[in-house]
C-alpha cells in the first residue's frame, strides 16, 4: 500500500522530465535525482508492503517511516504541479518576437518564485536521500534482488480453512446449487467435465465444494480404497517429474478434483494437461474469484461455470438469527437494528455469520447494537469476532495489480450503499491520473478496461445494466468498502469528511463530504493544503451552485480541468475562455423538460462560441445549441476524437455543415441529433459514416427525404441502438437481408404516417427489443416472427384488446409474433 503514493510521483517526475520545461539550470538534475531515489526507495517498498498483507507485525517506526515517505512523495507531486504552471505553459506559446519580449518580462516578474521553487527542489532531494538511508535500517528486501511481479502472499494460517469443517445444519441458502452441482458430477457424459464456482470472497464456494465433496451420491461414485500408495520423494521431485507422475497414477482411473480458490489465468492452462481425459467419468471442480479465471475453462460443453449468487433477504435473515440468537426468534426491539446490520452484509454469509455471531456475545439492548453497527468499521479492524471478514476480503484487494490498486481505493470515497456512474467513475481515474495512456487507445478505453478487471475479479458489482448490456453504475459491498476506507486512511490517499465516527486525525489527498458541511469538516479542509480532490455528495451543503446560470471568464484559468459536467444545472451558456483550456476532454451540458402538450421530454443544451473547434482532444460535447451559427457547425468537423456527440435546435440550413462534419468523427461511438425543422439531415450526403457508430439518436430532420433513411443506416456495422422520434413521414421502413446485423433496440416514436415493417430473413438477427409509440396506423408487422432474439415487443396508443390479442394462450394474433421453434 505504501507504494502506491511513490509510484503516482514517480510516473509524474518522468513524465516532467520528457517535456521541455528546463528553465532553470540544474532544476532539471534535481529532479532527476529525486526520481533516481525513489526508483530505490520503491523496490524496498514491495517487500514492505508484501510483509503488511501476510499480517506480519509492523511497528511504530515503520509507520512513522512510511506516513512521512508518503507526505515527501506529495509534497513533491505539488511542487511538480507548480513548476510546471509556472514555466512549462509559456514554453508551448508562439515564438515571434513580441511574445519573446513579453516572456522575458514575466520571468523577470516572477524571478523570486523560480529561485524558491529552486530552493524547494533541493530541500526535498535531501529529504528524500536521508528516506532513502534510514530504510535499510528496517530490514526491507529489494525487489531488484527478489524479481519483479505482482504476486499474492498467503499467511501461513489459511482464514477459509473453517469453511470446510461447517455443519450441515448451520448451512443456508445452497441447497439448489449444491444439487445442480451434484447432478454435474455424478450424471452426464463419460468426458472429464470442469466445473468453476464463480464469487466473490466470503459467499461460501469453498463451503459448497465441501458440503458436495461429503455428499452421498459423490462418495459413492468416486471415493475408493487406494490400491496403489503415492510414492515417496514427491516433495523433491522437479516439475516434469511431478507432471508425469500424476498423470501415470490417474491414467486408468475415475477420479474427482478440488482445486480451491484458483487466482490465475495460467491456473487451468497448466493443469488441464496434467489430468487426463480418459473418457472414465472423471470430473474437476475449480472455485475462484475471479471470472475470467472461471470462465477460462469453457473450452468444450463438457465445461460449465456456475456463478454463486449472493443470499436474498429471507435466507439472510435466516442465517442471522441462528447466529445472533441460537436458532430463536429476534426480540422486537431487535427487530429494525438487525434488519439494518442484515442489508449492510448485502448476502454475503461470511459476514453474515461473523456478525452475528459477535452480537451473539452482546447483550440484547437495542443502544448497544446501535453502536456496534455505526462503529462497524472499526470493529473489522479490532473484533476479534470479526477477523475472518477483514482477513478473507483483503486477498481479493493484496491480489490485485499494482495499477489497479488506487482505483479500486478510490471507490471508498462514495457513501455506503452508493449505486456508482461507472462513466462518470472513468472520468474520475482519468482526472486523477491513476490510468496509464497507450498509442492510439484512449485513456478512457484503458480505463474501462481496468473497471471490468475489478467487475470480473468480484471486488465491484454491477448494479444498474442499459437496454445494450452497457454497464450503467457499480457499487461496492459495504463492508469491503469499510476495509478499503481504512486502508485509504492509512496511506492519507481519502478521507470521509463530516463523519462523526471517524477517528482519521491526519492528512489526506481527496475529500468526500458525504453528510453537509460542519465545523469540523471545514477545519479538516482548511488544513490540508495537500488536498487534490474534493467530492461533494449533498448538494445542499454548497447552494450556490443551484443558481448559477453563466460562468464567468475567469474559468480560463482552470488549466487542468479534464470534465466540465453540468448536466440538469441551470448553466445556459459557456464563456468563450473554455477554449484556453488545454486539458478539457468532456462537456456534458444538458437538462430536459416535460410539458404537457409534449409526449416526450424536450432537451436543452448549452451555448458554445466559436472556437471549440480548436479542442482537438475533446471525447464527450453534449448538448451544444446548434442556434449559434452555421459556424460552430463546421468547426465540430474538426473535434476528430469525438466518441459521444449531441447536437439541439438544429436548423435546415445547417443540414449539409452537419453531414459533412460527421463525415470526419471516424471515433464517434454515440449521436444524438434533435432538429428544429423537418427535411433538413440528408443521410446520403453522410461521405462516410462513422463505422465505431453504436447509438444512434434522431429527433426530427429525416421527414421530407425521398427515401427509406433505413437503407443508409444497415450500413452502420456497430450500430446496438437506433432511436427515431418524429423523424420520418413515409408509410414503410424496410429491413433488408443482411442488415443491422447488431443491433439490440430499436425504438421508433410518433411516427404518424408509419404503417409497417417489412421485416426479412436474415434482418435484426439480435434484437431484443421493438417499441413503437404511438402509431395509430400501424399493424403488427408478420416478420417479428423471424426475429428469434426478441424477448419485448411495446407498441403504445394502441385499443386494450390488441395487448389481449397477442397472448399466447387464446389470443388471435400470437401466430404473427410466436417464433419458429429449431
Amino acid at each position: 500500500m505504501a507504494e502506491i503514493a511513490v509510484t503516482e510521483v514517480i510516473d509524474r517526475l518522468l513524465s516532467l522530465l520528457t517535456e521541455e520545461v528546463r528553465l532553470l539550470r540544474g532544476v532539471d538534475t534535481a529532479v532527476e535525482d529525486i526520481r533516481r531515489e525513489l526508483l530505490f526507495i520503491q523496490a524496498f517498498l514491495k517487500d514492505a508492503d508484501a510483509k503488511a498483507e501476510k499480517g506480519d507485525t509492523i511497528s511504530h517506526g515503520l509507520k512513522t517511516w512510511l506516513q512521512e515517505l508518503r507526505e515527501t512523495a506529495y509534497s513533491i507531486e505539488d511542487l511538480v504541479e507548480e513548476y510546471i504552471h509556472h514555466f512549462a505553459n509559456r514554453l508551448r506559446r508562439s515564438g515571434v518576437i513580441f511574445d519573446f519580449l513579453c516572456k522575458v518580462s514575466r520571468l523577470i516578474a516572477k524571478l523570486k518564485p523560480c529561485h524558491e521553487i529552486a530552493s524547494e527542489v533541493e530541500d526535498l532531494k535531501l529529504k528524500v536521500g536521508k528516506l532513502k538511508e534510514e530504510s535499510s535500517s528496517y530490514g526491507f528486501i529489494s525487489s531488484f534482488e527478489q524479481g519483479s511481479g505482482d504476486t499474492i502472499n498467503v499467511p501461513w494460517h489459511d482464514p477459509g480453512v473453517t469453511s470446510l469443517f461447517i455443519e450441515e445444519a448451520e448451512i443456508v441458502g445452497i441447497k439448489s446449487p449444491k444439487g445442480e452441482m451434484i447432478n454435474w458430477l455424478v450424471e452426464g457424459a463419460a468426458e472429464r467435465t470442469v466445473i468453476s464456482v464463480v464469487g466473490m470472497g466470503g459467499l461460501g464456494k469453498t463451503t459448497l465444494a465441501k458440503k458436495v465433496y461429503d455428499n452421498k451420491k459423490f462418495m459413492e461414485r468416486f471415493v475408493c480404497p487406494m490400491k496403489k500408495p503415492i510414492p515417496e520423494g514427491m516433495d523433491a521431485m522437479d516439475e516434469i517429474s511431478l507432471i508425469s507422475l500424476l498423470k501415470k497414477h490417474l491414467e486408468d482411473k475415475r477420479y474427482a478434483i478440488v482445486f480451491d480458490d484458483a487466482w490465475t489465468l495460467e491456473f487451468w492452462g497448466f493443469i488441464k494437461y496434467v489430468l487426463p481425459d480418459n473418457r472414465s467419468g472423471s470430473r474437476v471442480v475449480i472455485t475462484t474469484r475471479n471470472e475470467e479465471v472461471g470462465c477460462a475453462i469453457r473450452e468444450s460443453r463438457f465445461h460449465h461455470v456456475h456463478s454463486l449468487q449472493h443470499l436474498p433477504p429471507q435466507s439472510s435473515w435466516e442465517l442471522f438469527c441462528k447466529k445472533a440468537f441460537q436458532g430463536s426468534c429476534c426480540p422486537s426491539e431487535l427487530q429494525k437494528i438487525s434488519n439494518d446490520i442484515v442489508k449492510r452484509c448485502a448476502g454475503l454469509p461470511l459476514a453474515i455469520v461473523a456478525i452475528g455471531g459477535a452480537l451473539s456475545t452482546k447483550q440484547k439492548n437495542e443502544l448497544e447494537w446501535q453502536k456496534f453497527n455505526v462503529s462497524l468499521g472499526s470493529q473489522l479492524e479490532t473484533n476479534p469476532h470479526l477477523e475472518s471478514i477483514t482477513k478473507i476480503l483483503s486477498l481479493s484487494y493484496n491480489d490485485l495489480p499494482h495499477f489497479l490498486k488506487p482505483c479500486f481505493l478510490y471507490c471508498a470515497v462514495f457513501p455506503k450503499n452508493y449505486s456508482i456512474n461507472c462513466a462518470k467513475l472513468i472520468r474520475l481515474w482519468v482526472a486523477e491520473g491513476f490510468v496509464k495512456g497507450e498509442k492510439k487507445v484512449p485513456l478512457e478505453q484503458r480505463a474501462k478496461e481496468y473497471l471490468n478487471e475489478l467487475i470480473h475479479r468480484s471486488l465491484v458489482q454491477l448494479s444498474e445494466v442499459g437496454r445494450v448490456g452497457r454497464t450503467r453504475r457499480c457499487k461496492v459491498h459495504d463492508l469491503m468498502r469499510e476495509i478499503i476506507l481504512k486502508k485509504a486512511e492509512e496511506l492519507s490517499f481519502c478521507h470521509v469528511l463530516g463523519d462523526e465516527y471517524s477517528s482519521f486525525n491526519g492528512k489526506f489527498r481527496r475529500g468526500s463530504v458525504q453528510k453537509g458541511t460542519n465545523t469540523i469538516a471545514v477545519e479538516n479542509i482548511n488544513r490540508n493544503a495537500q488536498i487534490r480532490s474534493l467530492l461533494l455528495f449533498d448538494i445542499h451543503a454548497v447552494p450556490m451552485l443551484l443558481t448559477v446560470k453563466m460562468f464567468p471568464k475567469s474559468m480560463g484559468k482552470l488549466q487542468n480541468l479534464q470534465t466540465l459536467d453540468l448536466k440538469h444545472s441551470p448553466v445556459e451558456a459557456l464563456p468563450v475562455e473554455i477554449t484556453k483550456l488545454k486539458n478539457l476532454r468532456h462537456i456534458l451540458a444538458y437538462s430536459y423538460h416535460w410539458t404537457p402538450e409534449v409526449r416526450f421530454a424536450t432537451t436543452r443544451g448549452v451555448h458554445i462560441g466559436e472556437g471549440i473547434g480548436s479542442k482537438l482532444d475533446l471525447q464527450k460535447l453534449c448538448y451544444v445549441e446548434a442556434n449559434n451559427g452555421r459556424g460552430l457547425i463546421e468547426e465540430l468537423g474538426k473535434l476528430t476524437q469525438l466518441r459521444r456527440l449531441g447536437v439541439v435546435n438544429l436548423m435546415e440550413e445547417d443540414g449539409p455543415s452537419m453531414c459533412a462534419s460527421i463525415s470526419n468523427m471516424n471515433y464517434l461511438e454515440s449521436l444524438a441529433i434533435v432538429s428544429e425543422d423537418d427535411g433538413i439531415l440528408n443521410l446520403q450526403t453522410i461521405s462516410k459514416l462513422p463505422s465505431r457508430l453504436r447509438n444512434l439518436y434522431l429527433q426530427g430532420g429525416l421527414s421530407r427525404l425521398s427515401y427509406d433513411p433505413m437503407e443508409v443506416l444497415k450500413a452502420l456495422p456497430n450500430l446496438l441502438e437506433l432511436e427515431l422520434i418524429n423523424a420520418y413521414d413515409g408509410e414503410c421502413f424496410c429491413f433488408a437481408e443482411s442488415g443491422f446485423q447488431k443491433l439490440k433496440v430499436l425504438c421508433l416514436y410518433d411516427m404518424k404516417g408509419l404503417k409497417t415493417l417489412n421485416i426479412y430473413e436474415g434482418a435484426l438477427p439480435v434484437l431484443e427489443r421493438l417499441e413503437i409509440q404511438p402509431s395509430p396506423q400501424m399493424e403488427v408487422p408478420s416478420g417479428i416472427r423471424l426475429l428469434k432474439k426478441l424477448t419485448r415487443i411495446d407498441f403504445w396508443g394502441k385499443p386494450r384488446g390488441f395487448a389481449y390479442n397477442m397472448q399466447p394462450e387464446d389470443g388471435q394474433n400470437y401466430h404473427i409474433v410466436e417464433h419458429d421453434k429449431d
